[in-house]
């Protein structure tokens, strides 16, 4: 009997160690499924955009397999900690407060912000520069940041929870306005088409895409903002301890760069090179 148990205990623990080699030749990247053209989901549920292409490219530079999970924007990085999955690719911008928490690797993508209103809105006719670097700052920024405060005041403004768009917004950099969150960038786009929203804060590429897609008349205004509380591109979240995975996806992304593909892959998703 005791040969039996020690030989059955034997298999188990084989069996285990073969399932964990297996796993350990897959990588596992969550993404929302919900921030198209970034990462989203076809008709038949399948997840598709940006992020999902680019993460089966860098897994083919690494050599290993690449697995796709969804998961809630705002439990992203929770579930990277708990190890739900081994890395986050879903337009995650590289923050320092971000950084407090996991690690990142080369920025991939610039995430340039934007505001967007319905066409018709008032708001159409801000004088503001192009686009503002929040970091750089100086006089311009300033002039526009105290356009932007006027400008929205008494203004319901809309934007996804836990974003670098939120974090913006509540900063006082353009005064105290009404602020609305939803838990996807898809509600965020239906209430603004629907006028529950005044203007609304998200990736430009966010809104232009939604605009191509739904035929719906939104207009982006103001300046692009970049930099400060937008970050410094997009990458990929590891955790900390993580040191080997995230030195083999900063040497994915730079194989990826050389080759061209990621400029490929984002000239196809967004209609533009986004990358970086």
């Amino acid at each position: 009997m005791m040969n039996i148990f020690k030989k059955t205990i034997f298999s188990v623990l084989f069996s285990l160690l073969i399932i964990g080699n297996v796993n350990a030749d897959k990588i596992k990247i969550g993404t929302e499924g919900a921030y198209p053209p970034w990462n989203s989901k076809d008709a038949s549920g399948k997840l598709i955009g940006f992020e999902v292409e680019l993460a089966y490219t860098l897994c083919r530079y690494i050599g290993q397999q690449c697995e796709i999970v969804e998961q809630d924007w705002d439990g992203m990085i929770p579930a990277l900690i708990m190890r739900k999955f081994d890395a986050i690719m879903a337009g995650m911008s590289i923050t320092a407060e971000r950084q407090k928490a996991i690690s990142f690797s080369q920025g991939y993508a610039d995430e340039v912000a934007s505001l967007a209103v319905m066409k018709g809105s008032d708001l159409e006719g801000m004088d503001t520069p192009e686009g503002i670097n929040l970091t750089l700052g100086g006089s311009g920024v300033k002039k526009t940041l105290k356009t932007l405060t006027g400008a929205l005041a008494g203004k319901t403004v809309c934007t996804q929870t836990a974003t670098i768009h939120q974090n913006f917004l509540e900063s006082g950099d353009v005064g105290k306005i009404n602020l609305r969150t939803y838990k996807t960038q898809d509600e965020v786009n239906l209430d603004l088409a629907s006028g529950r929203c005044d203007v609304a804060l998200a990736a430009a590429v966010a809104f232009t895409d939604y605009a191509e897609k739904s035929g719906k008349p939104v207009v982006l205004v103001g300046p692009t903002f970049s930099g400060g509380a937008f970050g410094n591109g997009v990458g990929v979240g590891i955790r900390k301890d993580d040191t080997e995975l995230l030195k083999a996806f900063n040497k994915a992304i730079e194989k990826a760069r050389k080759n061209g593909d990621i400029s490929r892959i984002a000239t196809k998703w967004f209609g533009f090179d986004a990358s970086m």
